[in-house]
């Protein structure tokens, strides 16, 4: 039997219909919103229903409500949390064009902790998994789930649960962007020898050396993948 999901509530399509409305610039950051009768009246639903949609954004950090003062557009970049941020991992059209380059930061500076501590706790795990990335089919969609895989293998044998937790966020983009990333050959041969690199790095078990080699990748990650997007034409 098929799994229905209920139709989104009102209030749930008043909320997005809120937020495309603040990503789009309508009420920008640091705007006041207009009074609660005016924006119900806009919108076309109830004083209650609008009520609901606010609270809502408020709880996900987008709005700040004051009682008796008009709702404020929070600066988010700045006054946001996770919940904004998976919002943007999840809805592509809402990213500005730095947002994969600011990730790739991001996880340049997590990756190379969580492998130094994948490959000083569980050096045999993390030789086993390399072991079978050596002989990748020279195909971009290969090489996009295998190198999220390896990630994520190497956050999980670190031991620090929140890592994975953060990697985990970003996976659904990542599953997005990497095959464009991995469809260079350039990318794919340069991810080819980090892998070679890494596992001759766990097969001496030296930790250092996998830390400074992922670091490395990682910010040259950042460098290719700016240069595939200006090579395409497109703003990054």
């Amino acid at each position: 039997m098929p799994e229905w999901s209920a139709p989104p509530k009102i209030a749930e399509i008043t909320e997005r219909r809120l937020l495309d409305a603040i990503l789009d610039g309508s009420f920008p950051i640091d705007s006041k919103l207009p009074p609660e009768r005016e924006l119900a009246g806009m919108l076309g639903v109830t004083r209650p229903t609008l009520r609901e949609a606010l609270q809502r954004l408020s709880r996900e950090g987008w709005l700040e409500i004051h009682h008796g003062k008009q709702t404020r557009v929070k600066n988010y970049w700045q006054e946001g949390n996770l919940l904004i941020l998976n919002y943007l991992v999840h809805n592509l059209q809402a990213q500005p064009p730095s947002f994969v380059p600011n990730l790739l930061e991001v996880r340049a500076t997590l990756a190379p902790v969580f492998t130094r501590l994948a490959f000083s706790r569980e050096p045999d795990q993390v030789y086993a998994h390399l072991a079978q990335m050596q002989d990748l089919p020279d195909c971009a969609e290969l090489f996009a789930a295998a190198d999220l895989e390896l990630q994520r293998v190497l956050s999980v044998l670190s031991g620090n649960p929140v890592y994975t937790l953060l990697f985990n966020s970003f996976g659904e983009l990542y599953q997005v962007m990497a095959p464009l990333y991995f469809a260079s050959g350039f990318a794919r041969n340069r991810s080819r020898r980090f892998y070679l690199e890494l596992y001759e790095a766990a097969s001496r078990q030296d930790v250092a050396a996998g830390e400074a080699l992922t670091r490395v990748m990682m910010l040259e990650s950042i460098e290719i993948w700016n240069n595939l997007k200006k090579e395409r034409g497109q703003e990054v």
